[in-house]
C-alpha cells in the first residue's frame, strides 16, 4: 500500500506549523478513550466454564451474518480473536488491541463507524492423548471443522453498533447456539458407513470415528453376488455427492453468478452436469464400481491428509486397516490392490499421491490433480530449505512481498503474510482449522507444548529450517520418491498421473514441475525403472485443472467420478491377475 501522507500537498513548513499547533492543542483537549468491548456467555448456555477461541466480528456488508463473511479473499470482513481458558458464565472476555486481527491487525486501527457486530465462541475440548500430551482443540462435530457452523458453538445475534474511540461500550452476549446437523439418509445410490477407530481412539484418548459416503453402482441390489472395483475420491470433508443428481434440473432455479469461474447461472450448470452423470452412471455398458468419499475430519482440520502424523495420529493406517475393510465388507468391494484406485484435486490430489506412495501395493493408480505442494522447494512461492523467510524474497536493498493466491489475470488476491494473519486470528497454536495450520499439523513433529512445532514465526515469517528438515524426510513427496525410487519405483510403475494448471491459483504447478523433472530421469541409466506415468499441464488453467484438455475447470471439476474411467479400465485390463473377480461386469 502506498503511504498517502508522503504525497500530501502541504509544504514542510506548513507541516511543522500544524505539528506544533497539534501538540499545543493536545495539552488542552481530553485524550480519546479506547472503546471497551467485552464478550460473555450466559449460564443458560453453559453452567460450566468453557475453553475456546472467541472471534469478534465486524462487517459493513449487510448481505449476510458477519460469521459467514470471514475468509482469505479480498471480500473478507473483520475478525479479532482471543483464546479463553476456563471462561466462566457471565465473565467478560475483553477484546482489545492484543486480540489477533485480520485483515486489520489491531482493533484500534478499525476506522470509526457503524458496523454489524457479532461474536462466536469456538469451543475447545481437552484431549489427553496417548503420546502423553494434553491439548485443547475443537473436535469435529459433523460439519467438517467450520467454526461458524460447528454444532454446539455459541454465538450472538448480529447487531448494528457504533465502533470507534469514545463510542459507547460494546457488551456482546453469546446467547445463541448452533444446532446439530441432521444426518442424511441413505438413498438407492448414496450410502453411509461410520465406524469407531481403535487406532485413533488410542491416540486421542477418547472415542474417534471414521466415516465414508459410498456411491454404489446401478444394479447393486439386483446383483448381490457381484463385487466391485473401488475408486477412492480424496478431498476435503464431503457431505454427499453434489455431482450426482437423480432428478432433472430445477427449471425454476434462480441463476447465480460464479466469481471463481466468471460464469452466470453456474448453479444451473452444476445441476445439469450432476444429472448427466446420473444418466451415464445407469446407462448400459458403463463400468460398475464403487466411489468412496472418506470423512476423516479431526481436531485440526476437515481431513487428515490420509497419512500417519505425529500430531494427528495414525490416520493413514486407520483408514487402510479399519475403514477400508469395513467398506469392502458392507459394499462388496473386491478388496485387492489391482482393483483399488485413487483420485482427487488440491488437498485430495496430494492425498491421492501420498496414499499411493505410502501404501503402494494397496492401490493400482493415482490420478493427482492440482496437488498441494509435492516438493517443499516450491511450497507455494517459498523454498523452505533455502530461503530465510516465507513472507519475502530478499533483494539487495529490499524485501519483496510474496503472494499466496492470484486470480485468472495474475493479480495477487492475498499475500502470504496476510494469509498467515488470517489463520492467526482464527486460532493460536495452529488451531485455526485452515490451510497453513493443517500442513504444519500433518508435517511437523510435536512441539514441547504438545501442539505442532511451527514451521515459521507467524509474526515475522522466519522459517525454522530444523522443522523444514523434518518435513523433507517425512512428507516431501518428491524427496521421498528420489530417496526411495530403487525400492518404490517398481511398485509405482504406471500408477502416477499428474495434472495441474500452468497458472494455478496457489502456485501449485511449481512443485509439480520439480517432481516431473525427477520422474523424467527414471528409467535412464542409474535411475531405476521408468515411472511410465504422465504429467500434464493445462495452459492458462487456474486451480484446479484435472487433466481434461477439452473442457474448462468449471465443467471438468464436476466429472471426477467418470473422467478417469477409460484409463482405469485400461489399467485393470493390463494388470488384473489371472482368475480375477470380474463379477462387476454385468
Amino acid at each position: 500500500m502506498s503511504d498517502r501522507a508522503a504525497h500530501h500537498p502541504y509544504t514542510a513548513p506548513m507541516r511543522a506549523a500544524f505539528t506544533c499547533l497539534a501538540l499545543v492543542f493536545g495539552l488542552f483537549t481530553p485524550v480519546l478513550h479506547s472503546q471497551k468491548i467485552t464478550v460473555s456467555f450466559p449460564s443458560a448456555r453453559s453452567p460450566q466454564p468453557l475453553d475456546g477461541r472467541i472471534l469478534f466480528l465486524l462487517s459493513n456488508d449487510p448481505s449476510a451474518e458477519p460469521r459467514m463473511q470471514i475468509d482469505d479473499t479480498p471480500r473478507s470482513q473483520l475478525v479479532f480473536g482471543v483464546t479463553v481458558d476456563g471462561l466462566k458464565p457471565g465473565q467478560p472476555a475483553v477484546i482489545d488491541e492484543h486480540a489477533s486481527g485480520y485483515p486489520i491487525r489491531s482493533i484500534r486501527d478499525v476506522p470509526p463507524g457503524d458496523y454489524t457486530v457479532q461474536a462466536v465462541l469456538n469451543i475447545y475440548e481437552t484431549f489427553h492423548r496417548g503420546d502423553g500430551k494434553t491439548v485443547k482443540l475443537a473436535p469435529d462435530r459433523g460439519e467438517g471443522q467450520h467454526w461458524n457452523l460447528a454444532p454446539g458453538n455459541l454465538y450472538s445475534a448480529p447487531r448494528k453498533m457504533r465502533v470507534g474511540p469514545d463510542a459507547p461500550p460494546i457488551a456482546v452476549s453469546l446467547d445463541q447456539v448452533i444446532a446439530p446437523i441432521v444426518s442424511e439418509p441413505d438413498t438407492e445410490y448414496v450410502k453411509h458407513i461410520r465406524i469407531q477407530s481403535k487406532l485413533l481412539t488410542e491416540f486421542w484418548g477418547r472415542p474417534m470415528f471414521l466415516s465414508a459416503i459410498v456411491l454404489v453402482p446401478e444394479g447393486f441390489a439386483q446383483h448381490p453376488s457381484a463385487h466391485y472395483p473401488e475408486m477412492v475420491f480424496e478431498g476435503h470433508f464431503p457431505d454427499g455427492f453434489p455431482d450426482f443428481r437423480t432428478i432433472a434440473p430445477d427449471p425454476n432455479l434462480k441463476p447465480d453468478y460464479s466469481e471463481r469461474f466468471h460464469l452466470a447461472g453456474y448453479n444451473r450448470i452444476q445441476q445439469q452436469e450432476a444429472y448427466n452423470e446420473y444418466k451415464q452412471w445407469i446407462s448400459p455398458g458403463f463400468p460398475r464400481f464403487l466411489v468412496i468419499q472418506i470423512q476423516h475430519a479431526n481436531p485440526f482440520y476437515d481431513d487428515s491428509y490420509a497419512v500417519n502424523s505425529a500430531n494427528l495420529g495414525p490416520y493413514g493406517d486407520a483408514i487402510e486397516t479399519e475403514l477400508m475393510p469395513a467398506i469392502e465388507k458392507q459394499f462388496r468391494g473386491i478388496g485387492e490392490g489391482w482393483a483399488r484406485f485413487l483420485y482427487g484435486g488440491s488437498t485430495g490430489g496430494w492425498e491421492s499421491l501420498a496414499v499411493q506412495m505410502f501404501y503402494p501395493d494397496r492401490y493400482n493408480g493415482a490420478f493427482v490433480a492440482c496437488p498441494d505442494p509435492v516438493d517443499f522447494h516450491a511450497y507455494m512461492t517459498a523454498d523452505l530449505y533455502n530461503q530465510p523467510n516465507m513472507f519475502y524474497l530478499d533483494g539487495a536493498n529490499k524485501h519483496v512481498e510474496q503472494p499466496a493466491m492470484r486470480n485468472y489475470l495474475g493479480q495477487t488476491l492475498i499475500s502470504v503474510r496476510d494469509n498467515v494473519a488470517y489463520e492467526a486470528a482464527l486460532g493460536d497454536h495452529g488451531r485455526s482449522g485452515e490451510q497453513f495450520d493443517i500442513w504444519q499439523a500433518v508435517y511437523s513433529p510435536v512441539g514441547a507444548d504438545g501442539y505442532p512445532k511451527p514451521i515459521i514465526d507467524k509474526a515475522t515469517g522466519e522459517i525454522d529450517h530444523a522443522t523444514a528438515a523434518y518435513w523433507h524426510d517425512h512428507y516431501d513427496l518428491n524427496a521421498i520418491l528420489q530417496r526411495d525410487w530403487d525400492s518404490l519405483g517398481p511398485k509405482l510403475r504406471g500408477k502416477l498421473h499428474l495434472y495441474v494448471g500452468s497458472d494455478d491459483t496457489y502456485f501449485l504447478n511449481d512443485a509439480v514441475y520439480l517432481m516431473e523433472d525427477f520422474l523424467k530421469t527414471t528409467g535412464t541409466p542409474g535411475h531405476g525403472v521408468p515411472y511410465d506415468g504422465e504429467a500434464q499441464y493445462g495452459p492458462r488453467a487456474e486451480h484446479c485443472w484435472n487433466g481434461d484438455p477439452a473442457l474448462p475447470n468449471a465443467y471438468s471439476r464436476l466429472h471426477y467420478n467418470t473422467m478417469y474411467i477409460p484409463k482405469i479400465m485400461d489399467r485393470i485390463a493390463k494388470t488384473a491377475p489371472a482368475g480375477a473377480d470380474m463379477s462387476w461386469k454385468y
